[in-house]
């Protein structure tokens, strides 16, 4: 990849204000009921899977900040096979895989089963609200090249 593909395509918080706050506001309410350390497992795992380097490295750096072992970022990708992470903590990773790749088909019953037998509704409408956002904030960062690093 050459310098020129690298480089940012937009400035999506200029070009689009109204949307960028109206995510901000989205991600504040997703994020509201959720603990944070889950919050930051969720976007970490939704944005390896898309790809998104911007959100990757402000995410890991979020978690870190916010006291999150450095194994258990590295490990996120193994998730299942790494046995660093609670029951409550797997189902959320396996709805946030599923609800991320839904080209895979739809979710599938047992994954939202697992997953609402560890939250409350409330709770898990929050989950799936912060599943979709960071899909959404990955998306927007990857089509417009953010650059990770950058604000």
């Amino acid at each position: 990849m050459t310098t020129t593909e690298r480089a940012p395509r937009m400035n999506f918080t200029k070009s689009a204000p109204k949307v960028f706050k109206a995510m901000i506001a989205l991600d504040a309410a997703a994020t509201a009921a959720l603990d944070p350390v889950l919050v930051g497992l969720v976007q970490i795992r939704a944005s390896q899977i898309n790809h998104c380097a911007y959100c990757l490295d402000m995410h890991t750096r979020d978690a870190r900040e916010a006291g999150e072992r450095e194994e258990r970022i590295h490990l996120l990708g193994a998730w299942r096979e790494a046995g660093l992470y609670t029951e409550k903590e797997q189902a959320a990773l396996a709805l946030t895989e599923a609800v991320t790749v839904l080209t895979d088909g739809f979710v599938p019953d047992e994954v939202y089963e697992r997953a609402a037998r560890h939250f409350g509704e409330e709770e898990l409408a929050h989950l799936i609200a912060l599943i979709f956002t960071i899909n959404a904030w990955n998306r927007i960062a990857v089509t417009t090249r953010k650059v990770p690093g950058t604000e």
